[in-house]
């Protein structure tokens, strides 16, 4: 069981920068992949990006490429996303997702995700 809770949203200029954080509880987080989803209003959830569970190894959607970092700290047992360069296109809310299956891929899918957080609001002003 992995239980997850976001941090870190809020309202931004445009060109700023945010941090979230995923803290997780639970045995299985340093054994599982992470990823990073969004939903703005009226859209489906869409992926942001994910890393694997030693933090090696990452990839990322292209619309947040070169913008978006994950990284991971197992020790504390949470991921990042550090965003920067936000466009208002950004605004949405944020989710971080866990994924043991132990199979790190290209999956720019909910596929494989089996515990969601409750997700956290980023909002880009423009």
């Amino acid at each position: 069981q992995v239980q997850l809770v976001e941090s870190g949203g809020g309202l931004v200029q445009a060109g700023g920068s945010l941090r979230l954080s995923c803290a997780a509880s639970g045995r299985t987080f340093s054994s599982s992949n992470m990823g990073w989803f969004r939903q703005a209003p009226g859209k489906e959830r869409e992926f942001v990006g994910a890393i694997n569970w030693r933090g090696g190894s990452t990839y990322y959607a292209d619309s947040v490429k070169g913008r978006f970092t994950i990284s991971r700290d197992n020790a504390k047992n949470t991921v990042y996303l550090q965003m920067k360069s936000l466009k208002p296109e950004d605004t949405a809310v944020y989710y971080c997702a866990a994924d043991r299956s132990g199979r790190f891929y290209y999956n720019p899918t909910m596929k494989d995700y089996d515990y969601w957080g409750q997700g956290t609001q980023v909002t880009v002003s423009s």
